[in-house]
């Protein structure tokens, strides 16, 4: 299985972050041993991230080998061209290291701050992923032709962000590069990894998985958010539960970024 991590949105000691805290974090995520340096996209929550392309970006130009990603990009909230042109110049900032998780958006929040209809999040996605995929592959849309760059030329990998609809766990198997079910739906985490599977997909990812290794033991309900905060004995058997109903990945998230943590962590995964 492999294993990532989400950047950090504090400092080390807990307060806001400072100029060097995304490329010292991610550096550190890789050093720790770590598949994946991953950015999540979420705004007007009383919390602030960092921009998801412009964090990946940075993870790519301090770390050496490891995959750069977003789980996910919100494309039911953006313009579409502009979206293209700034996935296309991250391309070309992280090279073949770049995955493009994506989705429609699920928090009504986010799309009140960008005056988006939060009921028109499917459509816009689809709309929105399908011009980002032509254009990426150097395909004009009407009067818009963004003529990638050749090392970009046909975009980078895309995983298809969704819980329980059906039709896009279907798709992701089918069309795209991988599919990705959020942790917080942790009781549609079976049911979805089964249905990607049967569809022969290849590349199924578990996000959004907090982890905390001083938690108690504690059998996880079906309703709630599935999470690792526990022992380590528990998380080693809730992460054998995630490979064994199908899931490739899995990225975490830790309130605590040290060097300490995150290699404890990192011990745990198979």
């Amino acid at each position: 299985m492999r294993v990532g991590m989400i950047m950090p949105r504090t400092a080390d000691d807990g307060s806001a972050m400072r100029t060097e805290t995304l490329a010292e974090g991610a550096r550190r995520i890789e050093a720790c041993g770590y598949d994946g340096v991953w950015a999540f996209d979420a705004l007007n929550r009383g919390f602030t991230l960092p921009d998801p392309l412009i964090a990946v970006a940075v993870a790519a130009t301090a770390t050496r080998s490891v995959e750069v990603g977003t789980c996910v990009l919100q494309l039911g909230l953006r313009n579409p061209v502009e979206t293209a042109h700034r996935v296309i110049t991250t391309h070309l900032v992280c090279g073949d290291r770049f995955t493009l998780g994506v989705g429609a958006g699920s928090t009504r929040s986010d799309f009140e701050a960008f005056g988006t209809p939060y009921e028109e999040r499917f459509a816009r996605f689809e709309h929105s992923l399908t011009t980002l995929r032509e254009l990426c592959a150097g395909r004009a849309i009407g009067p818009v032709d963004l003529t990638p760059w050749e090392p970009t030329l046909g975009g980078p990998p895309l995983l298809i962000g969704a819980w329980g609809n059906g039709r896009w766990i279907d798709r992701a198997a089918t069309e795209f590069e991988g599919w990705i079910g959020s942790a917080v739906r942790g009781g549609r985490l079976a049911e979805g990894a089964a249905r990607y599977k049967d569809a022969g997909g290849r590349r199924a990812m578990a996000t959004n998985i907090t982890v905390d290794l001083t938690g108690p033991d504690v059998p996880l309900a079906g309703g709630e958010p599935f999470s690792l905060v526990c022992s380590p004995n528990q998380v080693r058997e809730r992460l054998a539960w995630l490979s064994d109903v199908g899931f490739d990945d899995v990225v975490l998230r830790t309130a605590e970024h040290t060097e300490d943590n995150l290699s404890a962590i990192r011990e745990l995964v198979p």
